[in-house]
């Protein structure tokens, strides 16, 4: 068997091509020993999830540091108490997040990821920095807006690009540390805006703006990192720098194909793009994570305020309160990954995480003690957060195709967006700081999730038994199967 420093040497590439024409798919696998496999997914791992996360980090900090900034004094000097305004700038947001996210799931798909992804983070990064230097409430608008933009592209590219690289049961773990990086910014993500805050008065700036300002330099420099490290789909990979080579990349693709005959490169039509829409399940994924925001965004963007105005915490203490919830959603959400692949499910997962979220939401809105009211944070920031990768994962086991999967993580990241919308108008400036109609309206968003899942189970269920008896070919492939 070749080391692994034989792999890495590159022969020219007319040879290779002549080489990989040659061989069987089973020969291509068999040049690699069990340990060089491992090594080949871990460097995988370290550089597409690790990338990936670490930019969804700082997308998530700048598209939810509104919050921080609102407590920091935003709201008052730009009169934002004043009838929606807060909502309504959070709102704006979300409208060209949810209309651009088809088109650039295809654009990802053509020009790449490398160029493609770290293009919108350092031109989002100087939207951020513009923020810092807003003059009134329209202003912020404009850059919201902006900002929604450029965001359009990255987290359902990111779905859509992660989940071409991993078999169906080893993709929520890699979901889950895609999204940890960004709860862990969500939990840092208030103490850093209390150091930033800390500034205020220098050259004449208030700290809200100091939040905005260093937090897009800081993202230029992640977008700058994206430019030199993210990675291609496996069909390019090889073309990225110091990455797999050739025969590493159809290692990956013929894993794919073992486990759901998708890996290769299918040429686009609009008509098979666009034809996944008919399917249900596509809306009932959807639907779920849709429900699923609903609730995070209202977190992100109103705990600190739930904590500020209806705890009763001082403004450093409610931006630090945040991060202790996100820890625990941390170890919640990789824990109920793990058991998800390990036994391949989907679905309990995603209504045990919903449970906890009914649990913790009433807690959180209703009790009388502070203390129990701060516990309910705990479970409700944990059941929604961990419910995202549980739900992007439950997705992307139970369809095929390139651009099927392309289509159906813009629709659930779209829903994903009409989520946040939904959160801003349910959890209203004239409800604070209880928010009584958004905690309901949380609350029956975790009851839909449960519902669906129980729904789509039984669909699959019963459309597996039709398969295994031969009466029906699921997804156009005989062995393929629905995971409950």
């Amino acid at each position: 068997m070749a080391s692994m420093a034989a792999i890495d040497e590159k022969p020219p590439a007319e040879h290779r091509i002549e080489d990989m024409a040659g061989k069987s798919a089973s020969e291509i696998e068999d040049e690699f020993t069990p340990e060089e496999k491992k090594k080949i997914i871990r460097r995988i791992d370290l550089r597409l999830v690790t990338m990936t996360g670490l930019a969804y980090c700082i997308s998530l900090m700048d598209r939810t540091n509104l919050s921080m900034a609102a407590v920091a004094g935003l709201k008052q000097e730009l009169s934002l108490e004043v009838g929606e305004r807060y909502s309504i700038i959070v709102l704006m947001f979300f409208v060209p997040y949810i209309l651009f996210q088809p088109p650039m799931t295809i654009i990802i798909r053509k020009l790449g990821p490398t160029m493609f992804l770290s293009s919108i983070i350092i031109c989002w990064a100087a939207i951020m920095i513009g923020m810092g230097f807003v003059k009134d409430w329209g202003q912020l608008v404009v850059t919201r807006v902006l900002l929604g933009l450029l965001e359009a592209g990255y987290f359902p590219g990111c779905v859509y690009l992660l989940s071409c690289w991993y078999t169906r049961f080893d993709v929520q773990k890699r979901f889950s540390i895609f999204y940890l990086i960004g709860c862990v910014a969500s939990a840092l993500a208030g103490i850093l805006a209390f150091g930033l805050m800390q500034l205020n008065g220098k050259h004449g700036l208030s700290g809200w703006r100091w939040i905005f300002i260093l937090e897009g330099v800081i993202t230029g420099f992640i977008g700058i990192l994206c430019f030199f490290f993210l990675v291609d789909f496996p069909d390019r990979a090889h073309k990225s720098r110091g990455f797999l080579n050739e025969r590493e990349c159809q290692f990956i693709i013929r894993r794919i194909n073992e486990d759901r005959n998708d890996g290769d490169l299918e040429a686009f039509s609009l008509k098979k793009f666009l034809k996944p829409g008919l399917d249900p399940k596509i809306w009932g994924f959807a639907m779920i994570f849709f429900c699923i925001t609903t609730v995070t965004y209202a977190i992100a963007y109103f705990l600190p305020i739930i904590l500020r105005l209806g705890m009763g915490y001082g403004v450093g203490e409610s931006q630090c309160l945040v991060a202790p919830p996100y820890g625990f959603a941390g170890i919640v959400m990789y824990a109920t990954a793990w058991v998800g692949d390990k036994y391949r499910m989907r679905a309990p997962i995603i209504i045990f995480n919903s449970l906890l979220a009914i649990i913790g939401l009433p807690m959180m809105g209703f009790a009388k003690s502070d203390a129990v009211r701060y516990v309910g944070v705990f479970f409700t920031v944990a059941g929604a957060n961990a419910n995202i990768p549980a739900c992007m994962a439950y997705q992307a086991n139970n369809v095929r195709g390139q651009w099927t999967r392309a289509f159906s993580s813009a629709t659930l990241v779209g829903f994903g967006g009409l989520g946040g919308i939904v959160s801003s108008l349910v959890f209203r400036e004239q409800d604070a700081p209880g928010y009584e109609p958004g905690m309901y309206a949380a609350i029956a968003c975790n009851l839909l999730i449960i519902i669906i899942a129980l729904v789509l189970s039984l669909w699959f269920r019963i459309s597996n038994k039709q398969a295994d008896r031969g009466e029906r070919v699921i997804e156009g492939d005989a062995a393929f199967r629905y995971t409950i």
